[in-house]
C-alpha cells in the first residue's frame, strides 16, 4: 500500500464519529471536519488535496481515501504547528510562486469567459478550412499471387475479357480475395510504398502491371478517386476550442503587457545556467 494510505484509520473514524453530524443538504466547503489544537481543517481543504492526487487514486475506495486525506491534513497540521523558526527562503519562494500561479489561473478563467461561442467556433472553422485542399484518396481492388509470371498471366486474362473481381475470388491469396479483391478507400501512408506509388500513377479503370511488395505480386485496378473533404465542425470542435482559448489568453496577456511597466534588464546580465543553482535558495539563517 502507498505510504500516503498508511494511516491510523481507527483514529480518523473516532474523530468523525465524535463530530456533530452534518445534514447532507447543509454540506459546504466551509464545514469544519477536524480541529487540531484550535486550528480548523475544512471540507474544502480535503477536497483541494483530493483534486491534486494522481489519476491512480481514482481506483481507491472513497472511505479509505477520505480517511487518508483527513489524516494527512491532521498530521501536516500537527507538524506545521511545531515549526518555530523563520521559514526557509525556498519555502517562501515556493509559496509566492504557488500563489502567483493560482491567481493567474483565476484571471485566465475570467479572460476565457464567453470566448468560446457558436459564432466563434464557426468563424474559426471557416478561417481554417475555407481553402482546404484535401489529400487524394483512392478506391482500388487487387489480386495477390506468389509470382510475377502468375500475375502477368492473370492480367492477360483480364485484358482478354475476364472479370477482375471473379479472378480475384478464384486466384488471389490475400484476405480480400473472397470479396473480389476490394480494398475500399485509402489515402497516403495507408498502403506499403510500392502499392501506393503504383496506384498514384493510375487512372480510373486501369489494371496495373504486376507490382511487387513484401506480400507478393499484385495486380491492381483503380475503381475511383476523390479528394479528402474537410472534417465536419463537430469533429474538430475540441481542436478549435483550444485555438480560440489560446488566442483569447494571448490577446489578454498582450493587452496587459502593452499597458505594463516591465523592467527585466537585470535578467540579460545573468548566465542562464544560474537557474539550475538550487543552492541559492538555501536559507542564510534559520534561527529560532
Amino acid at each position: 500500500m502507498s505510504k500516503h494510505l498508511r494511516i491510523l484509520r481507527s483514529a480518523a473514524i473516532a474523530l468523525i464519529l465524535a463530530a456533530p453530524a452534518v445534514a447532507e443538504e447543509e454540506v459546504s466547503a466551509e464545514n469544519v471536519i477536524a480541529v487540531v489544537n484550535g486550528e480548523e481543517i475544512t471540507l474544502g481543504h480535503l477536497i483541494m488535496v483530493r483534486s491534486t492526487l494522481p489519476a491512480q487514486y481514482d481506483q481507491v475506495e472513497d472511505a479509505l481515501l477520505f480517511d487518508a486525506v483527513l489524516n494527512q491534513a491532521i498530521q501536516q497540521t500537527l507538524l506545521a504547528q511545531t515549526y518555530s523558526k523563520d521559514l526557509p527562503l525556498r519555502v517562501e519562494v515556493a509559496l509566492e510562486n504557488q500563489r502567483r500561479q493560482l491567481v493567474a489561473g483565476e484571471v485566465i478563467q475570467d479572460a476565457l469567459e464567453g470566448a468560446v461561442t457558436e459564432d466563434a467556433l464557426s468563424a474559426a472553422y471557416a478561417e481554417k478550412y475555407a481553402d482546404f485542399a484535401g489529400a487524394p484518396e483512392y478506391n482500388a481492388s487487387h489480386i495477390l499471387v506468389e509470382s510475377e509470371e502468375e500475375a502477368a498471366t492473370i492480367r492477360q486474362d483480364i485484358q482478354n475479357g475476364a472479370d477482375f473481381a471473379e479472378m480475384a475470388k478464384a486466384k488471389s491469396t490475400g484476405p480480400s480475395g473472397a470479396s473480389g479483391g476490394v480494398l475500399g478507400w485509402f489515402g497516403k501512408g495507408e498502403m506499403v510504398p510500392e502499392f501506393e506509388g503504383a496506384v498514384a500513377g493510375m487512372t480510373i479503370g486501369d489494371v496495373s502491371e504486376p507490382v511487387q511488395t513484401q506480400f507478393g505480386w499484385h495486380l491492381i485496378i483503380l475503381n475511383d478517386t476523390r479528394v479528402q473533404s474537410a472534417p465536419a465542425l463537430a469533429e474538430v470542435t475540441q481542436e478549435l476550442t483550444a485555438v480560440i482559448q489560446e488566442n483569447a489568453i494571448d490577446a489578454h496577456i498582450a493587452s496587459l503587457t502593452e499597458k505594463a511597466d516591465i523592467d527585466s534588464a537585470v535578467a540579460q546580465t545573468l548566465d542562464p545556467a544560474i537557474i539550475k543553482n538550487i543552492d541559492l535558495l538555501s536559507p542564510v539563517s534559520e534561527g529560532n
